[in-house]
């Protein structure tokens, strides 16, 4: 077995961070009985000089446009869950080790990546477009994976020699004891692994506690580690805090990106993709304001996803500015991968003409963007209808080749002969239609394909009822 751990160190700060575009100072508070002290600063505010452990109002004296936020646990554990549903695309088997690190068994997905270096450049490059920053570590143990990213050593250890040599080095902070076990540690003089395993076994035992030298054995592989892996949920969920209320679309687009990378992650893992969205922005005493996505085919391309947001956030008028971003998944539909093709395919087409409708219904509006279905009918005006983009149609092909423009309303050409910017020649026809009588809108024409001095191609009729009047209801080219 191989194991990668995923400590997001900086996990309370990032959960309001990643949403941020620009890097304006930023702190986060947490809250002990009556005291409250900054637990977690960016570079933007460490160089207005706050630090952890600071008084809020000690922080906000030094840098007035300091944004503080709320230590959000509950915030932080969801967070952690959806970096978990998305590193499922990497390796099935995934566990969360609270409150800040994932772990993944890699074993088997060394050789479908191309090796271990890929695969490690794959996850921590993801991470970054997720907003967060992780230390990575590779040991053939999962708690010494743990240990080793705790101390910020990015090791790539694969078999249990390496690590039975390295692991001895490691500071015992890194195990996580308790402070009473951590002092009396200190006191004997055993500050590293190295040292404690020196130490009496027994005396150990009876001193710190039986788990203390479990923790030692795991870690080294003498005893199992048994882990539960994480199942994603069915239905996708996440919520956004803004660290500053935000009204421009490409501040909010900023945000919401971050979370259609997660989504489109966790479609992955789950072999499907997206059809319908729903993004809820809340407001400060404000009714939240409410988009959703609706898509013409499944998919779970991030950047195809931000493009329709983006056309419809810049469409979007805010009642005030938003302080947080709801998503959900509304309907998920199974999306098996495919291989690409070294040239353009049908499926290649398909994909991009259902993307480009897409896009033009989120800017233009859904009623401004329609498809046409054919009808069983052979008045023209008639054997059509319009539908939702991409519905298939299942009518019969017309009877004859009839032009792809139609006027809206025929035309009047005047008695014979019949004249469009010049005298015009029939080419082909009569075609006759006869029909309607059932519904009070029948007709009776004979068509014709021609052609004017100008060689453009027109469909005209003339009314069998009045045999002089001709009409023109097309145009081939």
């Amino acid at each position: 077995m191989l194991w990668l751990a995923l400590r997001l160190a900086a996990l309370p700060l990032e959960v309001y961070a990643r949403a941020a575009r620009t890097p304006e100072p930023l702190a986060v508070v947490s809250s002990t009985g009556s005291r409250a002290e900054i637990i977690a600063c960016n570079d933007a505010a460490k160089r207005r000089g706050v630090r952890p452990g600071m008084p809020p109002a000690a922080a906000s004296a030094l840098a007035s446009d300091l944004q503080i936020a709320p230590r959000d646990t509950a915030a932080e554990e969801a967070a952690l869950e959806r970096v978990a549903a998305w590193a499922i695309q990497f390796t099935p088997a995934v566990s969360i080790a609270k409150p800040s690190e994932v772990l993944l068994e890699i074993a088997g997905s060394i050789a479908l990546f191309g090796g271990l270096k890929p695969l490690w450049n794959a996850i921590a490059e993801g991470l970054q477009t997720l907003g967060y920053a992780a230390r990575i570590a590779c040991a053939p143990t999962p708690l010494a994976a743990q240990w080793f990213a705790r101390a910020g050593l990015a090791v790539r250890l694969h078999h249990l020699d390496a690590l039975r040599l390295s692991l001895p080095g490691l500071a015992l902070e890194v195990m996580d004891l308790p402070p009473e076990a951590f002092r009396l540690l200190q006191n004997v003089g055993a500050t590293t692994v190295r040292d404690a395993l020196a130490l009496p076994r027994d005396g150990l035992a009876r001193r710190v506690g039986p788990r203390f030298l479990d923790d030692l054995d795991r870690a080294r592989g003498l005893l199992p580690d048994p882990r539960t892996f994480f199942t994603p949920p069915t239905v996708f969920k996440a919520a956004q805090p803004l660290p500053a209320p935000a009204q421009e679309a490409e501040m909010l687009l900023f945000a919401a990106r971050r979370m259609l990378v997660e989504l489109c992650g966790y479609l992955a893992a789950t072999a499907s993709g997206a059809q319908r969205l729903s993004f809820v922005f809340a407001h400060h005493g404000r009714e939240p304001t409410r988009l959703t996505l609706s898509l013409v085919a499944a998919t779970r391309d991030p950047d195809h996803l931000t493009n329709v947001l983006r056309e419809r956030l810049e469409r979007t008028q805010f009642p005030c500015p938003a302080t947080a971003i709801a998503l959900e998944s509304e309907l998920l539909l199974p999306l098996a991968s495919r291989n690409l093709s070294l040239l353009p395919d049908a499926g290649h087409q398909e994909q991009a003409a259902a993307q480009l409708i897409e896009r033009l219904r989120a800017r233009l509006g859904e009623d401004a963007v329609l498809g046409l279905k054919r009808l069983p009918d052979h008045r023209p005006e008639c054997a059509w209808r319009t539908c939702p983009p991409g519905s298939k149609d299942a009518a019969a092909s017309a009877a004859a080749s009839r032009p792809l423009w139609l006027l809206a309303e025929p035309r009047a050409l005047g008695e014979d002969p019949p004249c469009y910017e010049g005298r015009l020649s029939l080419l082909a026809g009569p075609e006759r239609i006869e029909s309607g009588w059932w519904d009070g809108h029948d007709v009776m024409r004979d068509y014709f394909v021609a052609c004017n001095p100008a060689e453009a191609m027109l469909w005209i009729y003339r009314e069998r009822r009045t045999q002089s009047r001709w009409f023109l209801h097309g145009f081939f080219s």
